[in-house]
């Protein structure tokens, strides 16, 4: 009797350096983009079955970098991000489905400020190469909107003309390569 297994994931870790974490939120008038320059994460991909892969992402709060200092340090206050009582937004994946040539809607916990909200994000495969020094990759990327406000972050002022200062709506834009994990 034989007993068909099936295949490990393999594990890819995210390169830091070739992939980036961004979002874009309204500032007044306009908006304001920024980035988080540290995050690691773990991708347990499988190719013959993409639905069976899995995803867990962590970024440094205190990474947020909107190119303007005075306001990344509100950020990272108590008014925001809290980053001293809350360092991490993380991201796990529950399920992942297929929706499309190469697109995935993956389903997870997403964490900001110890506030957990199940999300789906839309997610495009971008395929795999070999780098010029021989290093296999994957890529992916994804974006989604969320609402600030739904997790925590509710600070804003008044406009005397109407309005908010900040957005509650969040634009966050993923762009990921990953290789394999080292043993």
């Amino acid at each position: 009797m034989t007993t068909a297994t099936a295949p490990a994931l393999a594990t890819y870790a995210v390169d830091p350096a070739h992939s980036e974490a961004t979002f874009t939120v309204r500032h007044l008038i306009t908006k304001v983009r920024g980035r988080f320059a540290e995050f690691e994460g773990t991708i347990g991909f499988d190719a013959e079955d993409p639905t069976r892969s899995t995803v867990a992402f962590t970024i440094k709060a205190a990474s947020i970098d909107t190119n303007q200092k005075d306001r990344d340090a509100h950020l990272r206050s108590a008014d925001f991000f809290e980053v001293e009582k809350y360092p991490t937004i993380t991201f796990t994946s529950t399920g992942i489905t297929a929706s499309g040539d190469g697109a995935y809607a993956v389903t997870g916990h997403f964490t900001i400020r110890d506030v957990t909200q199940a999300i789906t994000l839309p997610v495009t495969y971008l395929g795999t190469a070999k780098d010029p020094w021989g290093n296999q990759r994957i890529a992916f990327e994804a974006e989604t909107t969320i609402n600030r406000k739904e997790y925590g972050l509710m600070w804003n002022a008044a406009l005397e003309t109407g309005g908010f200062l900040v957005g509650d709506e969040v634009k966050i834009a993923l762009s990921i390569q990953a290789v394999p994990a080292q043993s």
